[in-house]
């Protein structure tokens, strides 16, 4: 019955997922006598907390209660109250923790505060599961850079267009629905100038439901070729769109794209593009947790290069394109040897409609 309780916790904290950043998504079930007496999830950030959802929810009967949460209490004051205070004062009498919170500014302490209350603690339940829940909170709570998602979409030949550049649709339906999804949950997403002049995407978020967030547009452009009629500056786009250039960029180019987009200049890689690292410490900084990277090859490759892609999904078409000079979803030079490729680990594969999505971390064979 335990894991059952952490479990129900586990598909409680899902609800909040693309809406709780820069907070983790946080679910919690408080159970007295075997059965559930309050329960809730963080919807949102600046909102309360899950464990102030169950309390509320369950009033008196939280007293002597076991509550089951996916990550350890708040003891500091942040947005929020601290929720320890809150468990310790309704007479919570247990704490099951999926995990602790690797958060600096709790590490630990919320679990040592409840003990130091009397409250016993149980810690490790269904861990590994809170962890991939919270895979960019994780990541970017103990880096400060957001989580890369490397996503293209290629046919069985590795191909993301044909040698005149046309690449719609390599995708069914079904999977850029997906994607549609994906961009719902992500804080923000990045292209390269070439996929702009290429494509001309707008970059926005559109499904069939009342309340989508539209992911935070960045576009690498080092030189300024951006054009200004470009629909991703298109002011009439639900939120915002960041160019991402370097001092190469004229000043009057600048000037003439600031009314559109906001423009970052930033420090520059030894080909002269914009630097990676640069691009993701400042956009960690802005709270960005997570960052969707789409293409082009020219981006890809520089951030696989780099070791800065967290998480690869890879959809595979059931086409055949062709052509030596059809164009792949990694560009760049790329390895010399088999051994130095990434590889995916933790590998899922599942179908959306008729394509399939492989997805998994990328790493490199030590040794």
């Amino acid at each position: 019955m335990t894991q059952d309780f952490m479990e129900r916790a586990l598909r409680l904290a899902e609800r909040g997922r693309g809406r709780t950043s820069p907070n983790p998504m946080v679910g919690a079930v408080l159970v007295k006598n075997g059965k559930i007496v309050g329960e809730g999830f963080h919807p949102k950030a600046g909102e309360p907390h899950a464990e102030v959802f169950a309390l509320r929810q369950s009033g008196d009967a939280a007293r002597g209660a076991t509550l089951y949460v996916t990550l350890e209490p708040c003891c500091h004051y942040g947005r929020t109250p601290p929720c320890t205070q809150a468990l310790i004062a309704a007479g919570v009498a247990e704490v099951h923790l999926a995990m602790l919170d690797p958060n600096p500014l709790m590490s630990g302490h919320g679990r040592a505060e409840l003990e130091a209350a009397g409250i016993r603690t149980v810690v490790g339940e269904r861990e590994n599961e809170a962890r991939v829940l919270n895979e960019a909170f994780l990541h970017w709570i103990t880096t400060r850079r957001p989580f890369v998602i490397a996503k293209f979409a290629m046919s069985l030949d590795g191909k993301i267009a044909t040698r005149t550049g046309d690449a719609r649709w390599i995708t069914a339906p079904p999977a850029r629905q997906y994607v549609h999804r994906l961009r719902d949950q992500v804080d923000a997403i990045a292209v390269g100038v070439n996929t702009v002049i290429a494509d001309d995407p707008q970059l926005t978020t559109r499904l069939e439901q009342g309340e989508v967030s539209h992911p935070l547009r960045v576009v690498l452009d080092s030189q300024g070729r951006i054009p200004v009629t470009a629909r991703v500056l298109d002011p009439s786009l639900p939120g915002q769109t960041v160019i991402a250039t370097t001092e190469a960029m004229p000043h009057q180019r600048r000037r003439a794209l600031a009314d559109r987009a906001e423009v970052l200049v930033l420090s520059t890689d030894e080909e002269g593009r914009v630097k990676p690292e640069t691009l993701l410490t400042t956009l960690g900084e802005r709270e960005i947790t997570n960052l969707l990277v789409e293409g082009g090859g020219t981006v890809l490759a520089s951030f696989f290069a780099r070791g800065l892609v967290n998480k690869t999904l890879a959809f595979i078409a059931p086409m055949v394109i062709g052509g030596q000079n059809a164009p792949t979803p990694v560009g760049g030079v790329g390895v010399s040897r088999i051994a130095d490729a990434w590889r995916l680990t933790d590998v899922q594969v599942q179908q959306v409609g008729p394509d399939v999505l492989m997805s998994g971390y990328p790493a490199r064979e030590i040794g």
